[in-house]
């Protein structure tokens, strides 16, 4: 069974000190490269999908929570407010607020809708420290969200779409849902009084589950204070399932911030906004493909891509001139030479990158590479053209295969 707070360790992704508190890991550069190709996927994802990003400040006054309603219904996981200035600043738990208030910010037409905004950002939440546990309860996120401000006769097509941004997602990233749940108030939980809007929503969200053709469970109390949602579960290693992504329809937020656009009638119209977060917190998400692949990642994601294997010293300088090609198509390449030990102990070492290339004598002279697969099957020796083109061309297409075609 794979733990991600001791793979984390071992493979030099994260860490804690106490000196910054419980909860508020620190990333290093492999886990870093992790996180950041993880978001640069999402983001090119929701480009693709007609997305706008916008980045937005992780404070906002007391009274931005209180319009909201986060103030009155989940103020016990939020940070105390902070005097400044003669008013209270708060620590952001959601970024739908912001959205919120960005969209006001002009006016807008019926032409424009679906507005689709996007935002990996930071969000806090005062959790206790007894649920605290490495990246899969922290209490500084990084969020993949996104809020689609729609009219009523869009909210299906767009629940329906980011339901198979998920999907897709999930097959690049490796990993498969546990089970989706349709998440439904519960009786003594702090929900907005709107039963219309609460039975609409919940209507919704039934026929988009029921359109889709996906198995599904309700589970009353897991709702947001605000509405009902679609949440997809996952598993960790140890059994425990937690909500990975979700999609969620707000009739709520609209209204307390009086949002509006101008129909084809030349009125006033309410829209209905969408929430949708496609692999939920960056933190969660590597915990769980930490765990799910033992940290064997998909080459695309994998923190070294391809290590180079020098037989000798004699064929160094061409492993470094191949490290600087694989530079230039952006693979992620390490030269592991004969200083870190015997050839066999290299090759033990990187056992979980994707690619090991072997370098000797005639491969450094005849500009050949013999490949090693993570899988365990062996290319060549081939062109290290045509290598490196194969992988860069997996790497690119976000495949979970290492290569196409027999070994």
């Amino acid at each position: 069974m794979h733990d991600h707070r001791r793979l984390g360790r071992e493979l030099d992704l994260f860490g804690t000190d106490p000196l910054i508190g419980a909860g508020l890991p620190y990333w290093l550069p492999d886990g870093a490269t992790v996180r950041h190709t993880l978001e640069e996927y999402i983001r090119a994802a929701e480009r693709r999908a007609g997305y706008q990003h916008v980045y937005s400040p992780v404070l906002g006054k007391r009274e931005l929570y209180e319009i909201s309603g986060h103030w009155a219904h989940y103020s016990d996981d939020m940070f105390p407010p902070m005097e400044l200035g003669g008013e209270q600043v708060v620590l952001r738990p959601s970024l739908c607020p912001h959205h919120a208030v960005i969209y006001r910010s002009r006016p807008h037409s019926y032409r424009e809708l679906p507005l689709r905004m996007a935002e990996l950002g930071g969000m806090y939440r005062a959790e206790l420290s007894g649920v605290l546990g490495g990246l899969t309860r922290v209490r500084a996120i990084q969020l993949n969200d996104a809020h689609v401000f729609c009219t009523l006769d869009q909210v299906a097509g767009e629940a329906r779409a980011a339901l198979e941004m998920i999907r897709r997602a999930y097959r690049a990233l490796g990993i498969t849902a546990t089970r989706y749940r349709l998440s439904l108030p519960g009786p003594g939980g702090k929900y907005v009084a709107a039963p219309d809007k609460w039975r609409r929503s919940t209507a919704l969200l039934t026929d988009v589950l029921d359109r889709s053709g996906l198995a599904y469970e309700a589970a009353e109390g897991e709702a947001a204070f605000y509405g009902p949602k679609i949440d997809v579960q996952v598993t960790d290693a140890a059994g425990r399932e937690s909500t990975l992504s979700t999609v969620q329809i707000d009739f709520h937020q609209p209204e307390q911030f009086d949002l509006h656009y101008i129909g084809a009638d030349g009125a006033r119209h309410r829209p209905v906004m969408v929430h949708r977060s496609i692999i939920g917190s960056v933190e969660r998400a590597v915990a769980h493909l930490v765990e799910h692949h033992g940290g064997a990642f998909p080459a695309w994601l994998a923190p070294t891509q391809l290590v180079i294997l020098p037989v000798s010293d004699t064929e160094l300088p061409h492993a470094e001139a191949l490290a600087r090609r694989c530079a230039g198509l952006g693979l992620r390449a390490d030269v592991a030479g004969p200083e870190r030990g015997s050839l066999g102990a290299r090759v033990r070492a990187a056992r979980l990158v994707p690619y090991q290339a072997v370098i000797g004598a005639r491969e450094a002279a005849d500009d050949l590479v013999a490949v090693r697969l993570r899988d365990g099957r062996r290319l060549g020796p081939l062109p290290a053209d045509d290598v490196l083109t194969g992988i860069s061309a997996l790497v690119d297409a976000h495949s979970v295969d290492l290569w196409h075609g027999a070994g």
